[in-house]
């Protein structure tokens, strides 16, 4: 009876097509572009009934906590938002998405911690999304 289980040649070379797929070559970018970092945030404005996060809150969490860390700029994008609380019920709210451009400084991750963090005590969230990319971004 033939065995259905793939040699160790074949496991080697699938793990060799496979790594291909894992980012082995560097993302290639369009002229006067090059490859960067982005960071993607998301903050749930439902701080407990209604809404707790005022537009005027949200400003001033701009100007006080984000602008010092990311002067260069960054985006900022209305949302709706789910999630599940601690008793398994799903939660809608409305959100910011906020994205940056990363300038690739030791303390990237230190600044977007700072930020999560002080949103978290200012308004008392659980949590804040953080999801990073590779991207090409203009030179």
């Amino acid at each position: 009876m033939r065995s259905i289980l793939p040699s160790a040649a074949g496991l080697a070379l699938l793990a060799g097509l496979l790594s291909g797929c894992a980012g082995v070559h560097p993302m290639a970018c369009a002229p006067g572009q090059s490859r960067a970092t982005t960071a993607e945030l998301v903050f749930g404005h439902k701080a407990g009934q209604p809404l707790g996060v005022s537009d005027a809150d949200w400003k001033k969490f701009i100007v006080e906590d984000v602008r010092p860390r990311f002067p260069e700029g960054l985006s900022i994008i209305d949302s709706q938002g789910q999630w599940r609380d601690a008793d398994g019920r799903i939660i809608h709210q409305p959100s910011k998405v906020m994205l940056l451009v990363l300038d690739g400084g030791p303390d990237d991750a230190a600044k977007i911690g700072d930020i999560r963090d002080a949103y978290k005590r200012r308004f008392h969230q659980d949590s804040v999304l953080h999801v990073t990319h590779k991207a090409c971004a203009p030179s």
